[in-house]
């Protein structure tokens, strides 16, 4: 599995922020779990479509030394798309993969 973050240019409160996503939702959530993030920052269905977190310019910097892939704009938009969840994902509250 791979996880991947983009370039941190959303500012926000001061910090930049990026995105940090994977393939897979169980492999977020462990990775994010040992950078130290909470499931509180979590955002996934039915707040938004793609599973990710978003991390500041620090917790991108420890993700990539932990082996996260750095992502283009393209190349994170991609990934969205590969991991967004049906619309019976939404309603069930259950992750889905697209097929590719």
């Amino acid at each position: 599995m791979t996880v991947y973050v983009d370039a941190p240019i959303w500012h926000l409160a001061g910090r930049r922020w990026c995105h940090l996503m994977a393939d897979d939702t169980d492999e977020l959530h462990r990775f994010a779990f040992g950078l130290g993030l909470k499931l509180s920052s979590y955002q996934g269905p039915p707040k938004t479509s793609a599973p990710h977190y978003d991390i500041t310019a620090f917790e991108r910097d420890l993700a990539v030394r932990r082996g996260a892939r750095e992502c283009s704009r393209e190349e994170i938009v991609a990934v969205f798309r590969r991991v967004r969840v049906t619309g019976v994902g939404e309603r069930r509250g259950r992750v889905q993969r697209k097929a590719a």
